[in-house]
C-alpha cells in the first residue's frame, strides 16, 4: 500500500498539485509568462545533446562543471564529458545494463571520480578523465538526490530513509543511519550537506539530522515541522531540500514546514519564518533566495529572517531551483523560459525562451558563460549579451 499511496503521489508532485490539493475543488491555474523589458539576452557559444535526458520523469540530474569539463547524463545511462569551450565530447560512457539505468541522483564530482545515484538503488563511479566504469554498488532504496562527499566516504540518501556511507575507492559499505517514513511522503530526498567532519541532511518526517562522518553516529535531530492536518496529503513534512551553510549557521525548509536558521555546533535554531518548499536555495552571502511550494520566489535576510522581496508572478509555472547569477537570480520552468531576476529588488530584468521541453534543474554557472539542459537532453552554453 505504501509503494502504491508513494507512487500516487510521485505523479501528483510532478504537476505540481500538491500546493493546493486539500479538497477536490481546488484548482491549480498556471499563471501566465509575464511581460519583461529585457535589459540583455543570452546568446549560445555552443550545443550538444545527452540522449532523451530526463523528459517528464522526476529528477533532479544536475550537470557539473570540475575538473575543467562539463559533465553531463540522461536518465537511460548516458554520461558525457563536454569541452567548456567548444561543446566537443571528450568521452562518454552508457550505463545502461539488462534493466535501463534510471539515473536520478548527481552528478556530484569528488576524489578524481565522478558519483551518480539511480532509481534503481544504485550508486556508480566514474573516473572523471576517461569515463572508466570504476565500481557499482547496490543500496538500500532509490537515490534520487545527489550523493556528498568526505573524509573519503560518499554519502547518499535514499527514499527508504536510509543514509549511506560509501568507501570512496571500491564502494564497500561503511555505516548506514535510519530514519522514519511516513506512509505517505513526497517524491524526492534531501541530499546531504558535509562539513567539517559532520553530516546533515532532511528527512521525510519533517526534522534536520546531523551525524559524525567518520562513525556514522546520530548526534541531533531537529524539528522543521509538525504534521497537521485532517488528511495524510495535509500531514505531509518532508524536508526535501538540501541543508544550505551560510558561515557557521544551517539553513533548512520543509514542505508544510518552515525555513528555519540553526547553529552548526549545537543544532539549536536561531529563527525560524513559515515558508512552504521542496527546492533546494540559494544565497549571495547575506540574503537566502527560495521557491515556495506555490513558485512564488522569495528573499529572506539571513540574519533576521526578515522578508525582504516576494515576487508572484510564476506562480505554479513549475519553477526549478534558484541560482545566483552575478548580480541575479536564475530560475527556470516548465515551458523553458529562464527568468533573470535583480536580487535586490525581485522584479523580473530579462527573460528568454530557451528550451521547448521545460527545465527540471537549474542553470550551472562556467567561468565565461553557464550551462543549461532541457527535459528532452538539449545541452546549450549560453553568454550574456546587451
Amino acid at each position: 500500500m505504501k509503494k502504491l499511496l508513494n507512487k500516487a503521489l510521485t505523479t501528483v508532485a510532478v504537476i505540481s498539485v500538491l500546493a493546493g490539493c486539500a479538497s477536490e475543488e481546488d484548482t491549480i491555474i498556471m499563471a501566465p509568462v509575464p511581460q519583461v523589458d529585457n535589459e540583455f539576452t543570452t546568446s549560445s557559444a555552443w550545443r550538444a545533446s545527452i540522449g532523451d535526458g530526463v523528459e517528464q520523469y522526476f529528477s533532479k540530474l544536475a550537470p557539473a562543471y570540475a575538473y575543467g569539463k562539463v559533465f553531463v547524463a540522461s536518465r537511460n545511462g548516458e554520461v558525457k564529458a563536454l569541452d567548456p569551450q567548444t561543446g566537443d565530447e571528450l568521452w562518454q560512457i552508457d550505463l545502461e545494463d539488462d534493466v535501463p539505468a534510471r539515473l536520478s541522483g548527481g552528478i556530484s564530482p569528488a576524489y578524481d571520480k565522478l558519483f551518480i545515484g539511480s532509481e534503481n538503488g544504485e550508486v556508480i563511479a566514474l573516473n572523471q578523465e576517461t569515463g572508466e566504469l570504476l565500481w557499482r554498488t547496490s543500496v538500500q532504496g532509490e537515490v534520487l538526490s545527489a550523493p556528498a562527499t568526505d573524509d573519503n566516504l560518499v554519502m547518499v540518501h535514499t527514499s527508504e530513509g536510509v543514509l549511506i556511507a560509501l568507501d570512496q575507492q571500491d564502494g564497500e559499505q561503511k555505516w548506514a543511519i535510519s530514519t522514519e517514513v511516513p506512509t505517505l511522503t513526497l517524491r524526492g530526498t534531501s541530499a546531504p550537506t558535509t562539513i567539517s567532519g559532520g553530516v546533515f541532511w532532511g528527512t521525510a518526517n519533517g526534522r534536520l539530522a546531523a551525524a559524525i562522518v567518520q562513525r556514522g553516529q546520530l548526534i541531533w535531530q531537529q524539528p522543521i515541522g509538525t504534521p497537521k492536518g485532517a488528511t495524510e496529503i495535509d500531514r505531509i513534512v518532508d524536508v526535501d531540500a538540501s541543508p544550505m551553510l551560510m558561515g557557521s549557521t544551517l539553513f533548512v525548509v520543509g514542505y508544510n514546514g518552515q525555513l528555519t536558521a540553526i547553529d552548526l555546533r549545537s543544532g539549536q535554531p536561531g529563527w525560524k519564518r513559515t515558508y512552504s518548499s521542496a527546492t533546494d536555495m540559494a544565497n549571495d552571502g547575506s540574503r537566502i533566495f527560495l521557491v515556495t511550494d506555490k513558485d512564488h520566489l522569495v528573499a529572506v535576510d539571513a540574519r533576521s529572517g526578515t522578508e525582504l522581496w516576494k515576487n508572484k508572478q510564476l506562480e505554479h509555472r513549475l519553477l526549478t531551483a534558484p541560482k545566483v547569477m552575478g548580480d541575479y537570480l536564475v530560475v527556470g520552468d516548465s515551458e523553458g523560459y529562464l527568468y533573470w531576476v535583480d536580487r535586490s529588488t525581485g522584479e523580473f530584468v530579462s527573460m528568454q525562451k530557451e528550451g521547448g521541453d521545460g527545465f527540471a534543474v537549474a542553470p550551472v554557472a562556467l567561468d565565461d558563460g553557464f550551462v543549461i539542459t532541457t527535459r528532452n537532453g538539449n545541452v546549450k552554453k549560453l553568454t550574456l549579451s546587451e
